[in-house]
């Protein structure tokens, strides 16, 4: 028994359903589609409240799949492309350390899912019930990738029709975080 893979796939997956439940229910001290669309539409990620719902579902279902140990390469997928667009847009240029607001704990998820994914959920999974205990390298690997694409993706559609970059605002800087920004998202103090 892999109780060690069983633990960790319940304690990600399950922060990563609250997390996306903040993005679409506002519970857990979240802001809700809006709020965080807002957040979202500031950072050039438009339209912002189908961005955040579309991370939000990214999140609660990837979380859950992931607890589940159910289709792990899916929703390492998920996860990762929603961490790697967090890391873009948000936390990349604030620096390694989340004192500072950067992009270490995303880094930190991101190398979890994929080692899940390496490893194989366990014995402990739907995915064993299934008969598929072990992913290996390849799947993670691949997981990996259409994380990063998908990531790619939702910020290369944000991008403004006057050309600018998503995310800068007409001098080419990036706007300053507001107080719309999602709780889950906000650099530690």
């Amino acid at each position: 028994m892999k109780l060690g893979l069983a633990l960790a796939r319940g304690t990600i997956g399950a922060l990563f359903v609250g997390h996306g439940a903040q993005k679409l229910f506002g519970w857990f001290g979240g802001y809700g589609p809006e709020g965080t669309g807002q957040f979202f539409e500031s950072l050039g990620l438009k339209p912002g409240k189908r961005n955040a719902i579309m991370a939000g579902v990214s999140e609660a279902t990837g979380g859950a799949l992931l607890a589940l140990g159910l289709f792990t390469p899916l929703a390492s997928a998920m996860l990762i492309g929603t961490m790697a667009t967090a890391i873009q847009k948000v936390h990349g240029s604030r620096g390694v350390w989340v004192t500072e607001g950067g992009w270490e704990y995303n880094a930190v998820l991101i190398a979890a899912v994929i080692a899940i994914t390496d490893a194989g959920p366990g014995d402990l999974s739907l995915d064993a019930l299934l008969g598929r205990e072990r992913w290996g390298p390849g799947w993670a690997l691949a997981a990996a990738a259409a994380g990063a694409a998908g990531s790619q993706l939702v910020i290369t559609a944000g991008q403004r029709a006057d050309g600018q970059p998503a995310g800068q605002d007409a001098t080419g800087e990036t706007p300053a975080v507001t107080s719309t920004e999602p709780a889950a998202d906000r650099p530690a103090s």
